[in-house]
């Protein structure tokens, strides 16, 4: 299928860019053997570089860092009563004398050092590096040509989508952006309104200002209000600006933080995108999209803080954070256990997992993130044969009796309880690796490779300790592979076993 991809590539070469029409505008998309049609994107092939790298890091920041107040605080700050409002009353002044455009130039990012942090990213065993492009609040964090809100003319004056890639392409990460502008046209909407009572009753919020339309957008239709808008104008911009990202960037990943976006739209947006990887890479596709609707094989389907509940047969991918989204003081972040455990729990079954890191508005991050860091490199240096380049074996693992199941979708993290009986496989050609996802207290069974186990009958050869130079005592009984707990376990809680099958 790659081949005849490439054939019709070639031919593609011949002609110039197309481009469809739709809604009464043209649509130029780049020329290549994708069209903007499922039948077309079926063609799609996974590239490899994603099926083997398993983890990556994304940077999930912008102005909406400065209050440290978390996640979505252009929204909830025009949310009368909510507490970023109440925050944001108290500590700038009323959002109808200081609004979100007087946030944006206070993120000053004086302390980031893309540079610095790729290099710990690398180390902690991150494959690909993702940026934010562009949040809800519309302000681009690339050097944007056709928007005015963009971080290189306001903020840091820096072009951070550029200098992150430069950043993870010299430690040689995978590069990839998000978008998040599709919601963003009904998701600002409380800019446009007024408080309800009190001092400003009535008294219009800056959102309602005309000349800052390009901001807060105009105000949406009362029917308006789902999570992507139905305006076609608004569809048509989107694409103009995240056709200008791509195009610039030419990024391995594009994240969009919504099911597949605006239709017809949506599907130039993805045809100009593959066809303009290929074209930029000489031939040679490396393009994943993530949205966050089943792919059918089309795209990498995002579970956003939520995981599988078998094995997928299509590649797919969680997004979480290792606390809020955006810095918030106070806030308690996930250990690298919680993030190890998550890790091989999705790769078992055949995804990927990428983790946002929280910076502070200034750049840096906290030195309690730091340690959690170091402990996961510490661990995927040792274990991460198992990870990397592996495929989800017969069945993704073993789970304790009588547990409840989590039905796979966004949002069930929390749900997720793992423990020593927790086992997950993952395989790489004979050799078969079996996590263990806590400590053992005991001997530990693994019953699926019993003598009588229907799932694999292959002659185990050997066992190791994954991070150990300890000889493992093992034996195969008819109901389980027993290995006898070893007395000295490495310093993580996750362990990982590799198994040796025979022919």
């Amino acid at each position: 299928m790659r081949s005849k991809i490439l054939k019709t590539f070639a031919l593609g070469l011949i002609l110039s860019a197309s481009s469809v029409m739709l809604y009464g505008q043209e649509l130029p998309i780049a020329a290549g053997p994708f069209k903007p049609s499922d039948p077309s994107f079926k063609q799609y092939q996974y590239p490899t570089w994603f099926r083997d790298a398993k983890f990556g890091i994304w940077a999930h920041w912008g102005p909406q860092a400065v209050p440290r107040q978390g996640d979505w605080y252009a929204r909830n700050m025009y949310i009368e009563g909510s507490e970023q409002y109440k925050y944001h009353v108290a500590h700038y002044g009323h959002p109808s004398r200081f609004g979100y455009k007087d946030i944006i130039p206070l993120w000053k990012a004086e302390k980031w050092d893309p540079e610095k942090l790729m290099a710990l990213y690398k180390k902690a065993g991150a494959k690909y590096f993702v940026s934010m492009g562009t949040h809800h609040d519309n302000f681009f964090l690339w050097n944007s040509s056709l928007h005015r809100w963009n971080a290189v003319k306001m903020g840091p004056h820096k072009d951070v989508v550029g200098l992150w890639q430069a950043a993870a392409k010299k430690h040689g990460l995978k590069f990839g952006v998000s978008e998040h502008l599709g919601a963003s046209y009904t998701w600002y909407q409380p800019a446009h309104k007024a408080d309800t009572a009190g001092q400003y009753k009535g008294v219009p919020y800056d959102g309602n200002d005309s000349q800052y339309a390009d901001l807060y957008h105009t105000r949406a239709s009362p029917d308006d209000n789902g999570w992507l808008s139905k305006d076609r104008t608004w569809a048509q911009e989107w694409y103009k600006y995240i056709r200008e990202l791509v195009d610039t960037y030419h990024p391995d990943l594009l994240y969009s933080d919504s099911q597949f976006p605006y239709d017809d739209v949506g599907r130039a947006m993805l045809a100009n995108f593959y066809n303009g990887n290929i074209a930029y890479n000489k031939g040679q596709m490396t393009a994943v999209y993530n949205c966050k609707q089943p792919s059918e094989g089309m795209w990498v389907q995002d579970l956003e803080r939520g995981v599988q509940d078998s094995i997928s047969p299509f590649p797919w991918q969680t997004d979480t954070s290792i606390g809020d989204w955006y810095y918030r003081t106070g806030q308690t972040y996930k250990s690298a256990t919680d993030i190890i455990q998550m890790l091989v729990d999705i790769v078992s079954k055949n995804g990927n997992l990428l983790i946002n890191i929280v910076q502070t508005p200034e750049g840096n991050i906290e030195p309690d993130i730091l340690t959690t860091l170091d402990e996961i490199g510490k661990w995927t240096a040792a274990n991460g044969e198992g990870i990397y380049g592996s495929r989800p074996w017969k069945i993704f693992g073993e789970r304790p009796e009588n547990t409840a199941a989590v039905k796979a979708g966004n949002f069930n993290e929390d749900r997720i309880k793992y423990t020593a009986n927790d086992i997950r496989f993952t395989s790489n050609g004979k050799k078969l690796y079996a996590f263990l996802l806590d400590t053992p207290t005991g001997a530990i069974r693994i019953k699926s490779l019993g003598k009588s186990s229907a799932v694999n009958t292959r002659k185990i050869m050997s066992v190791n300790l994954l991070g150990s130079t300890d000889k493992i005592q093992w034996q195969q009984e008819a109901d389980a592979l027993v290995i006898k707990k070893p007395a000295n376990l490495p310093a993580w809680k996750v362990l990982g076993f590799k198994v040796e099958l025979g022919d």
